[in-house]
């Protein structure tokens, strides 16, 4: 059913009530007008037609006229005009005027029918119809202009609020039309000309042979065009935009045109710039921090790595220090064995002067034990207890002093070779000991290279952080190295511990690098070994080295006048006699040393503890010489010594011990070391006695 009226205009006769009666029939409703007046008020979009008699038209037609040009585009409203027949064989001046007429009113109102009346009811259906259908195609146009109109302005809207400006650019003619917002963005106002060529010349040069490339190539593969380039607008400035747009073919010759849009996109590259500025930045702050972070990882595990070697080194040598005390106290109560022993068959062979056979075995009793003397110093010196006679040395004249000696020791097949320089500073050594050392390292060295070989002996100087074997300061170093078969590393670690050797039983005694190293630590210093095996060993002793300030003070300091080891023509009878206080806490050690004194023609009187020899001192007995062990409980030797100094001052004393390294005591305190033959012991007494009755 059609909505939409139809407007009726024939006043005369019953041709209005018959055209709304076939209306009807046609579903279309109608409504009756009186004039033409009426028809124009009534006209609105909403009508569909309007059927008007001819006769009503012969009037002034102007309101009709203007509704009619005033129409929309979409619409193009249909008049229906109801003619009278023309009778057959009629004046031809009246038909003439009915036709000026009839154009007058297509004229006027455009879209008109006529029907000639009286028609047949089918034929005025008909011709309804087919207006109504026109109409509603033009309400459908309508519909469809709104819509369009609708869809133009969301999308105006959406590209203003998108800021994006459209253009489109027809490619044989090159006419390019933009809207607003394109040309704001290619920094032109909106009421300016703008061209292709505007366009192409506010394009940044290095950027025009891209856009063309990319235009040629989205004509000749369809793809769509997305270009960012940059502009240079008129005043200078340099922008970036972002265009895209889609080829669209037309016509028989294929060309067609780029519909597309564009996008200011300056402040996104802009800020895409800082941002990549800042993750550069952030990405090198990373990689130094990681850098700082690896550095200080590695250092931290080449700490762990140092503070497990700097352990290892302190376990070890907390080892050998509590090796070495053993081997000290042992080899202390060995030398007081010893000194009963070697006193007593001292003692022995004066009385079996007359019997031959038992002077030899007593001979052979006293090199037995002389040799147990041998291997107590050796042990002594492994516990860094030996006795020392220390002096500024050149350690580099010393090694070539050494030469020919150890060319003798090691034989035609080992070839030796010196690196002995005189810019070596000196150290404080005892010469004859470090000579025993190198020698020992030399000897080593020769036995691991039975086929020859080459060793090297260098002296040079070197600087040192300090760790648990060494105080930081400078040093110099000995090394002798050597092409033998060298140690794995569990043979490297327990080299150097006492009892300790590779050798066959009955060629070492383990005591040799012991030695060494005890040398070493009583010196300050310290011995390393470095050794694979199949590529040879090499050991260095390490000696604090001595400053000229170091020497000069040295120099300066007062030396003991008489010491143990002084340059005394020994004598097995006193030269003067005596009354000797001989105190030792070892009944059998006392005993000996009094039995000896005795017949070398003293007087002894024996004392077993410090507390019992201050009772003595503190008589009124007279003594000319106090003979004290340095080991004894409760009171040591040199405590006995300073307490004797304060009730007899004048009072000489001799400090008889097995161990080398005693505290200081004052330079009339003579020492003896255990053990002792009756020519030294007598030697020492001597030389008190004449100490004493001097002053």
């Amino acid at each position: 059913m059609n909505d939409c009226p139809a407007l009726i205009l024939a006043p005369a006769g019953r041709d209005a009530a018959v055209a709304a009666a076939l209306l009807a029939r046609a579903q279309t409703p109608a409504r009756i007008c009186v004039d033409l007046q009426s028809v124009a008020s009534a006209l609105d979009d909403a009508v569909c037609c309007v059927v008007v008699t001819e006769e009503e038209l012969r009037g002034d037609l102007r309101p009709l006229s203007a509704w009619v040009a005033s129409q929309p585009p979409w619409s193009d409203l249909p008049f229906i005009v109801l003619t009278r027949r023309v009778a057959d064989g009629g004046d031809r001046s009246d038909e003439i005027a009915r036709m000026t007429e009839s154009a007058r009113m297509t004229e006027s109102l455009g879209n008109v029918t006529f029907v000639e009346r009286p028609f047949h009811p089918t034929t005025f259906v008909s011709v309804i119809g087919a207006a109504v259908r026109a109409r509603q195609r033009q309400f459908q146009a309508r519909r469809s202009l709104e819509a369009l109109h609708e869809g133009e302005e969301r999308l105006r809207t959406a590209l203003t609020a998108g800021h994006l400006g459209s253009w489109e650019l027809d490619v044989p003619t090159e006419i390019l039309t933009a809207s607003a917002t394109c040309k704001a963005i290619f920094g032109r106002a909106e009421d300016e000309d703008f061209t292709y060529a505007d366009a192409l010349a506010t394009t940044h040069p290095d950027d025009r042979q891209h856009i063309m490339a990319a235009l040629a190539r989205s004509i000749e593969t369809g793809a769509d065009y997305a270009l960012e380039h940059r502009l240079i607008w008129p005043d200078g400035s340099v922008r970036t935009v972002d265009a895209r747009a889609r080829y669209l073919r037309g016509g028989a010759s294929g060309t067609g045109h780029f519909v597309g849009v564009c996008l200011d996109v300056t402040d996104r590259v802009a800020a895409e710039e800082q941002l990549r500025r800042a993750n550069e930045s952030l990405e090198k702050k990373v990689r130094e921090r990681t850098a700082e972070l690896e550095a200080s990882h590695r250092g931290m595990l080449e700490e762990i790595r140092r503070r497990e070697q700097t352990e290892d080194k302190l376990r070890h040598v907390q080892k050998l220090e509590l090796i070495g005390q053993l081997s000290g106290g042992i080899a202390h109560d060995f030398n007081n064995l010893l000194a009963a022993i070697l006193g007593n068959l001292e003692l022995a062979r004066k009385e079996a002067a007359s019997n031959l056979k038992l002077i030899r075995l007593i001979d052979g009793a006293q090199q037995g034990a002389r040799r147990g003397a041998a291997l107590t110093q050796r042990l002594l010196a492994a516990a860094r207890q030996q006795d020392l006679n220390v002096a500024p040395t050149s350690l580099a004249q010393l090694v070539r002093g050494m030469e020919e000696l150890i060319t003798r020791s090691i034989g035609p097949a080992i070839d030796l070779r010196i690196d002995a320089p005189d810019s070596a500073p000196p150290a404080l050594v005892d010469a004859n000991q470090i000579e025993l050392a190198l020698l020992n390292l030399v000897v080593n060295s020769r036995d691991a290279m039975p086929r020859g070989g080459r060793i090297t002996i260098a002296v040079d100087t070197r600087e040192t952080a300090g760790d648990p074997e060494l105080p930081a300061g400078e040093y110099v170093r000995v090394t002798v190295s050597d092409q033998g078969v060298g140690m794995d590393a569990a043979t490297l670690a327990k080299a150097g511990e006492p009892f300790f050797t590779t050798k066959e039983i009955g060629k070492g005694t383990g005591l040799g690098l012991s030695m060494i190293r005890g040398l070493a630590r009583q010196l300050k210093g310290a011995l390393r070994l470095e050794s694979e095996p199949g590529r040879g060993t090499r050991a260095t002793l390490w000696l604090p080295a001595l400053a000229k300030e170091a020497i000069r003070a040295w120099e300066n300091t007062a030396r003991p006048v008489a010491p143990a080891h002084a340059t005394v023509a020994p004598v097995a009878q006193a030269d003067a006699i005596g009354r000797i206080l001989v105190v030792d806490d070892d009944s059998l050690v006392a005993t000996s040393t009094a039995l000896l004194l005795e017949d070398a023609g003293h007087e002894v009187v024996s004392a077993d503890s410090g507390d019992a020899a201050l009772e003595l001192l503190a008589s009124d007995m007279d003594f000319d010489v106090l003979l004290t062990d340095y080991s004894m409980p409760q009171m040591t030797g040199t405590e006995l010594a300073s307490a004797a100094r304060l009730l007899r001052p004048g009072l000489s004393i001799i400090l008889a011990t097995g161990y080398a390294e005693v505290p200081d005591t004052d330079t009339n305190v003579l020492h003896l070391r255990k053990p002792f033959r009756l020519d030294q012991l007598v030697t020492q007494v001597n030389l008190a006695i004449r100490y004493a009755r001097r002053s």
